[in-house]
């Protein structure tokens, strides 16, 4: 059964990001995908330090000593990796942009690991910005060699307060589609 990884890149567990990547989750488990969603807010992560240890020792690790080598392990596990941020100063969270960087060189350490498994963003907004936010996660996906699905509009969630993205009706629609596309697509690959 295909695996599906999100990462809530909000430091607000039960924030707006983390109401669309349910949204998301509903419609993948409607067709039977496996989702797991992990709370960065309750790991512990630094920002890269361009050490390129994981260069020289090549063990799909990261020589920085904190969470990020477990959420490493559960994207090499999966078959899809999304990952949701809110926008602050019209880009990804701290969290959500330490993970990228510290994936992604370890990714690219040890032979593109996330190459050609499906990367999906999901941005919470107030206002303005996410398309910036947007396009930061998704020039992961694309330097990383992975497949972006589409949906009906920006994987994106107009909202500013708890559970306010809920009532955006075309941001919750958009989520559904994305994980139906998504669902058809790794039937496809299995």
């Amino acid at each position: 059964m295909p695996k599906v990884v999100a990462f809530n890149g909000s430091p607000n567990r039960e924030g707006n990001t983390g109401f669309m990547i349910r949204q998301l989750f509903d419609s993948l488990s409607a067709e039977g995908i496996d989702t797991e969603m992990i709370q960065l807010a309750d790991k512990k992560i630094r920002g890269c330090k361009a050490c390129f240890k994981c260069m020289e020792n090549a063990n799909k690790k990261c020589a920085i000593n904190d969470d990020v080598n477990d959420c490493i392990e559960k994207m090499i596990e999966a078959d899809a990796i999304v990952l949701g941020t809110p926008t602050y100063f019209a880009d990804v969270s701290t969290e959500i942009k330490a993970l990228i960087d510290r994936a992604g060189l370890v990714a690219k350490a040890n032979g593109e690991l996330f190459r050609r498994k499906l990367g999906a963003a999901v941005v919470a907004v107030r206002r303005a910005g996410s398309v910036h936010a947007f396009d930061s996660i998704n020039h992961f996906f694309l330097i990383g060699q992975m497949i972006i699905p589409g949906s009906c509009y920006w994987n994106m969630g107009i909202g500013r307060g708890q559970g306010e993205v809920t009532e955006d009706e075309e941001g919750m629609r958009t989520m559904k589609v994305l994980g139906e596309n998504m669902s058809w697509l790794l039937k496809k690959m299995d």
